[in-house]
């Protein structure tokens, strides 16, 4: 039979069973859990009200120049250059005989094109089977390249014989060929163009060229 004595002592580590687990089940209790961030501190998907998003438009055309009031402005054409030089295909050319000066000839050359072209120096003439060119007469340089706008005219005056008709190796040509000069003055520009020549036409060694004129009087003064 169980003394008083053991009857406690088992009471007792009962006790102390129970205080242990109470203990013990108080420490694997699980935390509460810990609130979300904010939803303001996390990294947002959309862009933010008022940034405008990148444009998907094609950005491969030139856009339009901006102005200090904010409004666009169409983006300006490049300026174009210099007038190129005249050809025959954008010119027609006349020869006139003249009875003043005598035995001379005027060229008239008239842009027919839509734009200005310059005409350089003076015509190189060539009469029948001629290799050389008619000489020019110097002192008619004149100061500046005549431009010719459209509608406009140049002239050089040509004369075929002296005065008097004692220069030798004079004949009456058939035929007459013009090349317009390049820039430079080292050559032709464009294919020759054929001239009519007056009925009565006589030439000499003394037949020279004026450089163009954009007046028909400076022409003829030479």
């Amino acid at each position: 039979m169980p003394t008083a004595r053991t009857t406690r002592t088992a009471s007792a580590a009962a006790l102390l069973a129970t205080v242990s687990l109470t203990a013990c089940q108080g420490s694997n209790t699980a935390q509460p859990p810990t609130p979300a961030a904010s939803s303001t501190s996390s990294t947002p998907s959309a862009s933010p009200k008022g940034q405008h998003k990148t444009p998907t438009a094609d950005q491969s055309s030139p856009k339009a120049e901006g102005d200090n009031t904010g409004h666009a402005t169409a983006t300006k054409s490049p300026v174009s250059g210099a007038p190129g030089a005249c050809t025959p295909a954008a010119t027609k050319i006349v020869a006139t005989e003249m009875n003043r000066p005598v035995n001379h000839m005027l060229l008239t050359v008239t842009n027919k094109g839509a734009r200005a072209c310059d005409i350089y120096a003076a015509p190189m003439l060539r009469f029948d089977d001629e290799q050389a060119a008619t000489q020019t007469i110097e002192e008619s340089k004149p100061q500046a390249v005549a431009t010719l706008a459209p509608g406009r005219s140049a002239y050089a005056a040509v004369r075929l014989s002296s005065a008097v008709g004692d220069e030798a190796h004079g004949y009456k040509p058939k035929r007459l060929r013009m090349h317009f000069t390049s820039r430079d003055g080292s050559g032709s520009v464009g294919k020759p163009s054929p001239l009519t020549l007056p009925a009565d036409a006589f030439k000499d060694d003394s037949a020279a060229v004026t450089y163009w004129h954009t007046s028909m009087s400076d022409a003829l003064s030479y």
